[in-house]
């Protein structure tokens, strides 16, 4: 079997002018992406500083506040937040600016190797682009977290103590007020008013008995 090849009809004024549009836009093309890549840059962080603001304007402040285990919820999330905050800071100025380095230089065999490094630039460039702004968002979520937590996460435990009466009978709570002989606990059932010259022992206590 014979295969037979020809030329083609010639090209006419529209193939030329939609071939000539492609080589501008892949020429422009890494220009618009870093120009896209500062915008995005400086809307993210825009974002990220009005969020760091709104977090203080109410709530709880201080995580040592809070139950041990949900500070330490506070503290995973903040240290997450700030590992990804990074990465995606990284990613978006690489957008923006660039390697740090020189570029990658395609092979022997590419015809206009200027025009191929652009486009391999231009692609890392998108890719770069995107991952960063998947990242900002995910820290986001994660600085949110932590601001929810931190505002609406449960008190740690006020120092209790146990009141031992010379009767026997016991009162167990935390300490509302100190008077002249007098001590009042609030207790599981109510506020107590314990009279101390009738107690026979006063001690401090993590946890009282149900």
């Amino acid at each position: 079997m014979t295969v037979t090849v020809s030329a083609g009809p010639p090209a006419q004024p529209a193939d030329r002018a939609r071939a000539k549009a492609l080589q501008d836009l892949q020429a422009d093309e890494l220009d618009r992406i870093r120009a896209g890549a500062v915008a995005w840059r400086n809307g993210l962080g825009a974002l990220l500083a009005s969020l760091l603001g709104f977090s203080l304007v109410k709530g709880r402040e201080d995580v040592t506040q809070l139950r041990p285990s949900y500070a330490i919820a506070v503290g995973s999330l903040l240290l997450a937040a700030l590992i990804v905050g990074a990465a995606a800071a990284v990613l978006v100025m690489r957008a923006a600016h660039g390697r740090p380095y020189s570029a990658a230089l395609p092979g022997n065999d590419v015809p206009d190797p200027a025009a191929a490094a652009r486009r391999i630039e231009a692609d890392r460039s998108e890719r770069a682009l995107g991952w960063g702004v998947r990242l900002v968002f995910g820290c986001v979520a994660l600085l949110t977290s932590a601001v929810a937590v931190t505002w609406y996460g449960p008190e740690k435990d006020k120092p209790r103590i146990e009141v031992q009466m010379l009767d026997n009978s016991r009162w167990c709570g935390e300490v509302v007020l100190v008077r002249t002989g007098w001590l009042t606990i609030k207790t599981a059932k109510g506020q107590v008013a314990v009279d101390l010259s009738k107690t026979a022992t006063v001690a401090a206590t993590d946890a009282c008995p149900n």
